[in-house]
């Protein structure tokens, strides 16, 4: 008999075999997975009784907190489609996405008020707002907990279309609006077993959902960790001092982060205070990371770092970049880390070519760039109510990412740049992250972003901007000395530019636009 794929199981799952085990942790709220199972059930019904319908968009605004976690398992109970919010959006681009999707009801938790009155004149249709952690009233017609104490407590059996919209993430909107981006029950379902193969947690991982869920680092997390009876710990905001706090208390297992965490606390001075043995292994994405990093990290923490990939679009692993035995064994030590750093090689289920712009694969030699194209049961129907914008990304059944890469003979791809980040100086492409990579190696250097300028004789040339670690010194002339000694000389930074910190987006990704612009301004294109 065919049964249709649906995250569900995975929350029925741990409910049935890891009843009694504590499975959620949100500051001093601790849930057994019975106990949160059981207010996923009771969100669904309140959310039936206030007349949502299948297929209707249910939007959140909050941080980490176990009301997203059950919005997860209780919203597609009922039928409809989860849409975790990006906090860090502005209130026009959130207006946005509520008006685009058509959001049905909007949970928000009671921090965000003045966001959320902010927005309401921008909607053409009010939702039914709902506050959390706050009191009824104003723009919230409804309170959450009294609403679940509202509900039933029995479960639903909706008839689950494994092909129908399950979850709708909207991207950053670096380059536009952000778009919406349609995930089905089929693709998250295979995407958690694909991350599973690939990752191998067990019962006895506990992870710290440190980036925030409605982040592509984030929201694979619920499904993988609660398939096999993992624990979820919530952290609301990201602080290095609290990630530790949490790490110590909670005995947590596994970090996924972008570099930028990862940094922040590898440099704090308080860490050598905190216990954090407990860690086994850290997963970094959101941006490429330097090899310097994985190396700092591993002989730091005494735990596997490696890099991940992937993309709002694709529900959202594509890559690893796992050690494979046949390799390490084979190579010296210094290249399995070197390899950690890379992009990684494709996790189960998902097919991956780098091409040319005329299609043609690139040479598997670690050196011609092209673009990573991909397929598979995970990548995303389409962009929400966007036939265009689908028709663009999509060709032949392939995704196009934009990201420029190269591959080698172990299969193992390294993102050089977003295709609009190549900086092309006199004809020669340079790659940003080379550049940043090289840099990241500098004792002094906390963390980098390298752009493109204009440049009067080779059309643009690279800048770098650089923060340096607390109590660091350097000078622009020592930093161009030690990029000469480990870059070809055509990809030297022209210039060095000092901060106290790089401009971040919710992600957690440098805003590289924003430190381009000031170079661009007066001229017409941004290329040159």
């Amino acid at each position: 008999m065919f049964v249709p794929l649906s995250v569900l199981e995975f929350r029925d799952r741990a409910a049935t075999y890891f009843g009694d085990k504590v499975g959620v942790i949100d500051g001093d709220t601790a849930l057994t997975y019975r106990a949160w199972a059981g207010r996923t059930h009771r969100l669904a019904n309140a959310l039936v009784d206030l007349g949502v319908e299948p297929g209707d968009r249910v939007s959140f605004i909050t941080y980490n907190t176990h009301h997203l976690l059950e919005g997860y398992y209780g919203v597609p109970e009922a039928g409809a489609v989860l849409n975790p919010v990006n906090i860090r959006l502005t209130p026009h681009e959130i207006a946005f996405i509520l008006e685009h999707a058509g959001s049905r009801v909007v949970f928000f938790h009671r921090d965000f008020t003045p966001l959320v009155e902010a927005i309401v004149p921008q909607l053409s249709r009010r939702p039914r707002f709902v506050v959390m952690e706050g009191e009824r009233g104003g723009v919230a017609a409804d309170e959450y907990e009294a609403l679940l104490a509202g509900g039933s407590g029995e479960p639903r059996h909706p008839q689950v279309d494994e092909n129908a919209i399950a979850e709708l993430f909207y991207t950053s909107g670096t380059t536009g609006l952000p778009k919406g981006v349609a995930l089905s029950q089929r693709a998250l379902y295979l995407h958690a077993l694909n991350a599973q193969v690939a990752l191998r947690f067990d019962e006895d991982d506990v992870v710290l959902h440190v980036v925030p869920m409605f982040h592509v680092n984030g929201w694979g997390v619920p499904h993988f960790v609660t398939l096999i009876g993992g624990r979820h710990v919530m952290l609301r905001r990201f602080d290095p001092v609290a990630t530790m706090q949490h790490i110590e208390r909670h005995r947590v297992t596994r970090l996924l982060g972008v570099p930028a965490i990862f940094q922040a606390v590898l440099h704090h001075h308080e860490r050598s205070s905190f216990d954090l043995s407990s860690l086994r292994q850290l997963i970094i994405g959101g941006s490429p990371s330097s090899p310097a990093l994985i190396r700092a990290l591993e002989e730091e923490f005494g735990v596997q770092a490696i890099v991940g990939y992937g993309l709002t679009e694709t529900s959202p692993i594509l890559t690893l970049a796992q050690p494979r035995a046949e390799l390490t064994d084979k190579e010296p030590p210094e290249r399995r880390r070197e390899r950690q750093s890379m992009t990684g090689w494709p996790i189960p289920g998902v097919s991956m070519r780098v091409v040319e712009s005329n299609g043609s694969d690139v040479r598997p030699d670690g050196e011609q760039i092209g673009e990573i194209v991909v397929r598979g049961n995970t990548v995303m129907q389409g962009y929400y109510r966007d036939p265009d914008g689908t028709a663009a990304a999509i060709h032949d059944g392939w995704l196009h990412t934009g990201d420029m890469a190269t591959l080698d003979e172990a299969g193992y791809v390294v993102i050089k740049d977003r295709s609009k980040d190549v900086v092309i100086r006199g004809g020669q492409n340079i790659s940003s992250v080379d550049v940043e990579n090289a840099l990241a190696g500098h004792p002094a250097v906390l963390e980098c972003a390298v752009v493109a300028v204009p440049d009067e004789r080779f059309g643009e040339a690279p800048v770098a901007i650089v923060v340096l670690k607390p109590g660091a010194t350097a000078t622009s002339s020592e930093l161009k000395a030690y990029c000469k000694q480990h870059l070809a000389r055509f990809k030297v930074p022209r210039e060095f530019h000092f901060r106290e910190s790089l401009p971040k987006g919710g992600t957690g990704k440098v805003l590289k636009a924003e430190l381009r612009e000031p170079f661009w301004q007066g001229m017409e294109g941004r290329v040159h």
